[in-house]
C-alpha cells in the first residue's frame, strides 16, 4: 500500500500504521526516490508530486524483501524503474522470477545483471494476460501495481487470494483505478486512469494476531486481541480450536466484532497441520504454531509447503527441550509437558516472535538473541505480552 503511494502525483495518508522496522525501511525507500514523507504517531504521509527517480539505492533494497514492490509501482507511473536483488529474511528460496515475468507481460523490457535489475517501458505500459504458476502475493501485488498504471486492459490469473490483495486493491480502486475479482483467482484492472490521492486506514495484522494467539496457547491464560481481522482468519482461527483452545469473536458495544477473545486451560492437544497459500493456513504462523505444538499432548505433524527453510526455529526449540523431528518438509513434534527457558536465537521474522510465545510457556528464563528480526515486524511485542501479564523485556545489546 506504500509503493501504490508512488502512482499518484499528490500526498497519501495512511493512518493505524504500525511503526515497525519495516515500515521506516520502506519510507527510506520512497524517499530515496523523490518523495517526501512524514511519520506522526501511528500516520505515515508520503507526497508523491516532486520529481521521482527510477533507480532505488542497492543498500535500501538489500534491508527488505518487499522493496521489490517499488519497481511495479515506478514502472506504471515513470515507465522505468532499477533495482537489485531484493534482501530480508532467509527463510528459503525466494526468487522474483514471477515478478519480472509480469512486467514483461505489459510490454517492459527487462535485464539483468550481476544482481541489477532494470524494466524498461519508454512508451508505457499496456495491458496484458498475466498467469501465476503460483499464487505469489508479492508478485501478485508488484502485477496490480504496474496494471494500475498501464494502458488498457490486464487479467491476472492464477492471483494470490490473500487479505493483503484485497486490502491493496481497495485502495488502488478508492485512487480511482478500475479493478474487478480481488480475493479469487482471477482480477481484471483497466488501467492508464489518473489516480489520486486519499486516506486510508491500515487494517489490522492477522499474522501479528495470530502470534499473540500463540502466546496464550503457549503458556495458557486467556486475552483478547483487539483489532484482529476476525473474517481473515477461519483456517488460523480452526487450528487453535484444534489443539484445544476456546476462541470467540469479540465484541463492541454495538454488537460488531472487534477483535478476537482466547482461552487456554489445559496444555495444547496434538494435531496434524500443513501450511498453504490463503485460504489455508498461514505459512508466517508456521513457526509460532510449532511453538504450541511442542508442548501439546501426543504426536503433531506439521507440514510446510511455501517455504522449505523455514523450520530452523525447531532446532530452537529442541534447545528448550523440545522434541521435534524434521524430515523434509515436515515437522514431527513429540509434544512435552514444560520446555526450559535457556538461550537462544531469532533466525527470522516469525520464528523470532516464535521463541518469545514458546518463552511464556517455558521454566526458568529465556534469552532470545538476534531479536532486531522481531522488530521489523512487531511494534512492541513485549509491551503487548507484558499487558498479558508475561514477563518480557528488552535487553541492552
Amino acid at each position: 500500500m506504500l509503493a501504490a503511494s508512488l502512482l499518484q502525483p499528490g500526498t497519501i495518508r495512511f493512518t493505524n500504521v504500525p511503526i515497525i522496522q519495516d515500515i521506516t525501511c520502506m519510507v527510506g525507500i520512497l524517499e530515496s526516490a523523490g518523495c517526501r514523507c512524514r511519520i506522526e504517531d501511528h500516520m505515515v504521509e508520503v507526497d508523491a508530486s516532486g520529481i521521482l527517480h527510477p533507480e532505488i539505492p542497492r543498500e535500501d533494497v538489500a534491508k527488505m524483501r518487499s522493496s521489490i514492490l517499488v519497481m511495479g509501482a515506478l514502472l506504471g507511473r515513470l515507465g522505468r524503474a532499477e533495482a537489485w536483488y531484493p534482501g530480508g529474511c532467509s527463510i528459503g528460496s525466494r526468487p522474483i522470477d514471477l515478478h519480472l515475468m509480469a512486467f514483461s507481460r505489459l510490454g517492459a523490457r527487462v535485464e539483468e545483471e550481476n544482481g541489477r535489475i532494470q524494466a524498461f517501458a519508454p512508451h508505457g505500459l499496456r495491458g496484458g494476460e498475466i498467469v501465476f504458476p503460483f499464487p505469489s502475493v508479492g508478485a501478485t501485488e508488484n502485477a496490480l501495481l504496474a496494471a494500475a498504471g498501464a494502458r488498457g486492459e490486464t487479467w491476472i490469473k492464477g492471483a494470490a487470494r490473500e487479505p493483503e490483495i484485497v486490502s491493496l486493491c481497495r485502495l488502488l480502486r478508492r485512487m480511482g483505478a478500475d479493478i474487478q475479482g480481488e480475493g479469487s483467482s482471477c482480477i481484471r484492472i483497466r488501467g492508464g486512469k489518473s489516480l489520486c490521492p486519499v486516506q486510508s486506514p491500515i487494517p489490522g495484522d492477522r499474522i501479528v494476531a495470530g502470534t499473540y494467539l500463540a502466546a496464550v496457547a503457549c503458556a495458557g491464560g486467556q486475552a483478547v486481541v483487539s483489532g484482529a481481522p476476525w473474517q481473515e482468519m477461519a483456517a488460523v482461527i480452526d487450528a487453535f480450536r484444534r489443539c484445544g483452545a476456546g476462541i470467540e469473536p469479540a465484541y463492541g458495544e454495538d454488537e460488531q466484532i472487534i477483535g478476537i477473545k482466547i482461552q487456554m486451560e489445559d496444555r495444547p492437544r496434538a494435531m496434524d497441520l500443513s501450511t498453504g497459500p490463503y485460504p489455508a493456513f498461514p505459512t508466517d504462523l508456521q513457526s509460532p504454531m510449532l511453538a504450541v505444538l511442542a508442548r501439546a499432548k501426543g504426536t503433531s505433524h506439521l507440514r510446510e509447503t511455501v517455504f522449505e527453510a523455514r523450520f530452523k526455529t525447531a532446532e530452537e526449540l529442541n534447545k528448550m527441550g523440545a522434541c521435534i523431528r524434521v524430515e523434509g518438509n515436515q515437522a514431527v513434534i513429540n509434544g512435552i509437558s514444560r520446555l526450559q527457558g535457556t538461550a537462544v536465537q531469532a533466525w527470522d521474522l516469525r520464528g523470532g516472535a516464535a521463541m518469545a510465545a514458546a518463552a511464556l510457556g517455558a521454566e526458568g528464563v529465556t534469552l532470545i538473541k538476534n531479536c532486531s528480526h522481531i522488530q521489523r515486524g512487531y511494534e512492541d511485542i513485549c509491551r503487548d505480552l507484558s499487558q498479558l501479564g508475561g514477563k518480557i523485556s528488552w535487553e541492552p545489546a
